[in-house]
C-alpha cells in the first residue's frame, strides 16, 4: 500500500580456555535467569480484564498475545508492556520509552502511574473486557483517515502537512495505529506554549515498513518505521514520537 496524501488536498575474549569456560558459564546463568524472571513477570500479572485505579482512571489489561497490552478509558493508544525486575519479587511493566506504567507484587497486587497519579495508585479488578484487538481499514478508509489527521494538524499548526504511507498489507494494523498516535502526539505538543515551537519545521509525516520499528525526525519529516515481524511491538509508541520532536526537551506526555 504506498498513499500520499497533501494537506493542501485534506490530503541494532579472554583467549584461556579457563577464561572461555566462565564466560560461558556466566552467560547460561544470565539466561536462566533471564527465563526465571520471565516466568516470573507472567505469573505476577493479573488477569485480563478491566481495572480501575484509586484514583478513578480506567484501563483494560489484555494478556492474550505474546505480550500485555494496556489501555486507559477514552484513550485511542494501545500501549505494549515490558517487564523488568523490581526489588521484592515485584515485577515492573514499561512502555517502548521506559517509563512505568504498571507495578506488580508476587501475590498480584498491582499499582498503575498515570500524570494523575505519578506516584502510583493501587487498582483492582473491575470486570471483564474484551481483547484489545489492532484496527484494520481498507485503502478507502485508510484514504479518510489520512485526510482527517491532515486536517486536524494543518488547522492545528496553521500550515499545509502532508502524509505519507508506504506499507504492505501485513503492516497495515501497525499503519493504523502509528498514524493515529503520531498525530496525536504531535497535536499535544501543538498544544503546549513551551513546546510548541519543536513543531515549527514539521512539514510532514512519512510511515514505511522495515525490520525494526522506530521513529525519527530530521529537516521536517517525522519517520516511522513499522514491523510487522515484530508482532504488537512493531511501531513506536506516542511516548517515543514526542520524544523524538522534543529530545532533549521535557516532553508533554498524558496517557
Amino acid at each position: 500500500m504506498a498513499i500520499a496524501l497533501a494537506a493542501a488536498a485534506l490530503s541494532f575474549a579472554s583467549t584461556s580456555s579457563e577464561a572461555q569456560a566462565q564466560t560461558r558459564g556466566n552467560a547460561q546463568a544470565e539466561q536462566s535467569q533471564s527465563l526465571r524472571n520471565n516466568g516470573a513477570a507472567s505469573r505476577a500479572l493479573p488477569p485480563t480484564g478491566r481495572y480501575v485505579s484509586e484514583s478513578g482512571e480506567g484501563f483494560i489489561l489484555d494478556r492474550s498475545g505474546q505480550r500485555p497490552l494496556l489501555r486507559f478509558d477514552r484513550r485511542d493508544e494501545t500501549w505494549v508492556l515490558r517487564p523488568t525486575a523490581a526489588p521484592r519479587g515485584d515485577v515492573i511493566y514499561r512502555n517502548d520509552a521506559g517509563d512505568q506504567l504498571l507495578r506488580v507484587t508476587p501475590g498480584g497486587g498491582m499499582t498503575v502511574y498515570t500524570p494523575r497519579a505519578p506516584g502510583g495508585s493501587p487498582a483492582s479488578l473491575s470486570g471483564p473486557a474484551p481483547s484489545l484487538t489492532p484496527p484494520t481499514l481498507g485503502p478507502a478508509q485508510m484514504f479518510q483517515l489520512m485526510t482527517r489527521r491532515s486536517a486536524m494538524l494543518s488547522q492545528a499548526l496553521g500550515r499545509l502537512i502532508e502524509i505519507n504511507v508506504d506499507t504492505d498489507g501485513a503492516a497495515e494494523s501497525l499503519t493504523v495505529e502509528a498514524l493515529i498516535l503520531s498525530t496525536d502526539a504531535a497535536l499535544r505538543i501543538a498544544r503546549s506554549p513551551s513546546a510548541r515551537s519543536s513543531l515549527d519545521r514539521l512539514r510532514s509525516i512519512t510511515i514505511v515498513d522495515g525490520p525494526r520499528a522506530s521513529v525519527t525526525y530530521a529537516r521536517g519529516d517525522l519517520r516511522i518505521v513499522v514491523s510487522p515481524t515484530q508482532g504488537v511491538a512493531g511501531r513506536p509508541s506516542s511516548a517515543r514520537v514526542i520524544d523524538a520532536f522534543l529530545t532533549p526537551a521535557a516532553a508533554p506526555r498524558r496517557r
